[in-house]
C-alpha cells in the first residue's frame, strides 16, 4: 500500500507521543498514513514485547492507520549500519511515502537521536537503485526516495521549524497514547515507577502540545524540524 505519510519510530509509542496529531490532520484530508516501529521496546522497564505489540495494535485502531509494522531491530543497540539500514529501506520502498516523519534529532533517550540519523540516511539510500531489497513477494523493489523528511520533537525542548495545528485531533492522539497501558499513568501496587509512568508526564505532554499550539495561535500543536528549507508557493495560506 502506498502511503502519503510514514512515521518511523525507534519504539512503539514514539509516534503517538510526537507526531500522530499531524498524521490525523492529514488523514482528515484524505491522506493515507502509517507507522513503522524499529524495535519492540523490549528494554522498557514495564510491559513485555508482547504487551507492547498489543498496545500498538490498539493505538493503530484508534488512529485509523492504513499500515503498521515492526522491524524487530534490537532495542537500545541498533546502529546506523547496513544491516539495520536495509530493513528500513525496504519499508520505505514498500510504502513509497511522500513524507517521512523521523525521530527527534537529539533527545533524552539515545535511541531517538541515533534513530533519527539512521532513518534519515535510509530515506536517502532508498532512492539508490543499486541497493537491492526484496518485497514481500520476493521480487526486487523499485528505488523510492521521499520528497520530504521531517523530524518530530520528543522529550527535550527543540525549537520547531514549523508547527502543525492538531487541535481537532488532540483527544484522539491522547487516546492513542493511553492505549499503551503498560507505559503511561500507571499506579499499581508493586509496579516500578518510571520517567513516563506518572501523571506528571501526562501533564508534560499536554503542556508541550499547548505550548506548540500557542506559538501559532492554536490550542494544540506538534512541532517539527526540517533537513532543508521548506518551499512556499502562497504565503497567504500560512497560519
Amino acid at each position: 500500500m502506498k502511503l502519503d505519510i510514514l512515521a518511523l519510530a525507534a519504539h512503539p509509542d514514539d509516534a503517538e507521543m510526537s507526531c500522530v496529531g499531524a498524521m490525523l490532520a492529514a488523514a482528515a484530508l484524505g491522506k493515507k498514513i502509517g507507522i513503522v516501529d524499529l524495535t519492540r521496546g523490549e528494554l522498557g522497564t514495564r510491559g513485555t514485547p508482547a504487551t507492547r505489540a498489543q498496545e500498538a495494535a490498539a493505538a493503530s485502531q484508534i488512529l485509523g492507520l492504513h499500515a503498521r509494522e515492526n522491524l524487530g531491530l534490537p532495542d537500545g543497540f541498533f546502529q546506523n549500519v547496513r544491516e539495520h539500514q536495509l530493513p528500513i529501506i525496504a519499508a520505505i520502498r514498500r510504502y513509497q511515502p511522500e513524507v517521512v516523519f523521523c525521530n527527534a534529532i537529539h533527545d533524552r533517550h539515545p535511541d531517538h537521536g541515533r534513530g533519527a540519523q539512521l532513518q534519515s540516511d535510509a530515506c536517502f539510500l532508498a532512492g539508490l537503485k543499486m541497493i537491492e531489497t526484496l518485497g514481500d513477494d520476493g521480487q526486487p523493489q523499485a528505488a523510492w526516495r521521499p520528497k520530504h523528511v521531517y523530524h518530530y520533537i520528543q522529550d527535550r525542548q527543540i525549537k520547531p521549524d514549523f508547527v502543525v495545528d492538531i487541535s481537532a485531533h488532540w483527544e484522539t492522539k491522547r487516546a492513542s497514547i493511553a492505549a499503551f497501558k503498560s507505559q503511561f499513568n500507571v499506579v499499581a501496587e508493586g509496579e516500578e515507577q518510571t520517567y513516563i509512568s506518572g501523571a506528571v508526564f501526562w501533564q508534560f505532554l499536554e503542556a508541550r502540545a499547548r505550548e506548540m499550539g500557542h506559538i501559532i495561535g492554536a490550542e494544540f500543536g506538534e512541532g517539527f524540524t526540517v533537513e532543508r528549507p521548506i518551499g512556499v508557493q502562497d504565503v497567504t495560506t500560512l497560519l
